[in-house]
């Protein structure tokens, strides 16, 4: 991580107020502001967006379409329509925040800057005021691959590259717990009172209410990534397959239901909406399969580089990748994706996760491989903050009562939560 830096980049203030509103040159919006590094004083243009033009609809309208949407991995919506308010500020209290000096501190970082308050680089984990940092949950000794929080349950699991799943007490923030599972956990996520970890060439499945542990065999390698729907749980695999086992009450069992192929390389993401199962891999490609009959329906071929996450938002699907993007992919009227809208980062991005701010707002956080994580309002992509950690940011996971959880390279996990300040008008 490159924590040293040459010099401060400040928001500067932009054509000033005495400016003639009639000058069309003042009535233009500075390019290098929107890109988050003017450093012009005074700068000609403006540092500020224009406002949208009048309409009978009034300008909050086309926003309060999607005031109620949802994070989900389960749906019966359909994709259905682009939207042109991607990528676009709503409101002036929506305006992306002032941009300060972005680099951690190296001598912070280990513990003995002598600037104190007064040095120029950050001496905080994060930036931004809507969310706070918690408290810091340190024993996994690798990178955390995954975090749960099963439902009836008031303990928080995660997994790690070191081999082990850990139990801490949501009261105390204590480790309770530790099981060796002999490799290295590549993803886990929780269904109801369910566990699931991918491990190589198995899935362990464990029933925190009951007891029940149950070995799911049958993957080629390293799983990757986890998700439920129809009834159904979908493991993706290092050898490009996707494995599917359906749940048998009466033996109390995971029973092998089907086998997608089509990938030629890992499958490393996988998300459930609008009755359609979502497939990241690196082979750069996004397949669509239908739930119903496990086929695949489209390939999507935008994204350059290895496609890292999917995410369904509304009538959305959104993905990340190696190529420095975010895609927006909503649904033609043949019922095909097609990409509405590209959010371009200045770093690959690693992992996308749906949460909702104190207000009930959708917000989208982005790790990147700066080991950073980004904090975006959605649809407009206006910036409500930073996090940062030593390494890469590989699992994030909302929480309860407006907390939400980061685990990054080193195998510190973080716990955050939001601010009833962080309420946007």
């Amino acid at each position: 991580m490159d924590v040293d830096g040459n010099k401060r980049v400040f928001q500067r203030l932009g054509a000033p107020s005495t400016a003639n509103p009639g000058d069309p040159s003042k009535q233009k919006v500075c390019y290098h502001w929107r890109a988050g590094k003017c450093t012009r004083y005074q700068c000609p243009f403006l540092h500020r967006e224009l406002p949208p033009p009048t309409s009978n609809e009034g300008p909050g309208k086309r926003f309060a379409e999607h005031s109620g949407s949802q994070f989900y991995r389960k749906g019966s919506n359909k994709f259905n329509g682009g939207s042109n308010t991607w990528g676009r500020v709503h409101g002036t209290n929506n305006m992306p925040a002032a941009k300060k000096s972005e680099k951690l501190c190296n001598f912070w970082l280990q513990g003995k800057c002598a600037y104190g308050e007064g040095c120029r680089f950050l001496h905080s984990w994060s930036v931004g005021d809507s969310f706070s940092l918690l408290t810091q949950l340190e024993s996994h000794q690798k990178v955390v691959t995954g975090i749960a929080f099963p439902s009836g349950s008031d303990k928080l699991y995660t997994g790690s590259k070191d081999e082990s799943v850990r139990m801490w007490d949501c009261q105390s923030g204590q480790c309770t717990c530790v099981v060796n599972l002999g490799g290295e956990v590549g993803c886990m996520i929780s269904e109801g009172p369910w566990l699931f970890v991918g491990l190589p060439n198995l899935v362990k499945a464990w029933n925190t209410q009951t007891s029940a542990d149950l070995s799911l065999s049958g993957p080629v390698g390293q799983v990757y990534a986890l998700v439920v729907g129809n009834s159904m749980l979908f493991a993706g695999t290092q050898d490009g397959s996707i494995l599917a086992w359906k749940y048998n009450e009466a033996t109390n069992n995971f029973d092998p239901a089907a086998s997608l192929t089509g990938h030629s390389v890992a499958v490393i993401s996988l998300v459930v909406g609008a009755k359609r199962l979502y497939s990241g891999s690196m082979d750069n490609t996004i397949r669509v399969w239908n739930l119903e009959n496990l086929q695949c329906m489209q390939i999507l071929t935008d994204h350059t580089s290895i496609v890292m996450s999917v995410l369904c938002w509304d009538q959305f699907l959104l993905s990340c990748s190696l190529d420095k993007t975010i895609k927006v992919w909503a649904g033609t009227e043949s019922g095909n994706l097609e990409v509405t809208y590209t959010h371009t980062e200045d770093h690959g991005v690693l992992f996308l996760c749906g949460v909702h701010d104190s207000a009930g707002k959708p917000v989208l956080l982005c790790a990147c491989n700066d080991n950073s994580v980004r904090v975006y309002d959605l649809p407009s992509f206006s910036e409500r903050g930073k996090i940062f950690a030593k390494q890469e940011v590989r699992a994030i996971q909302p929480g309860p009562g407006g907390i939400f959880f980061t685990g990054d390279g080193t195998g510190q996990v973080r716990v955050w939560k939001w601010a009833e300040s962080s309420v946007q008008q």
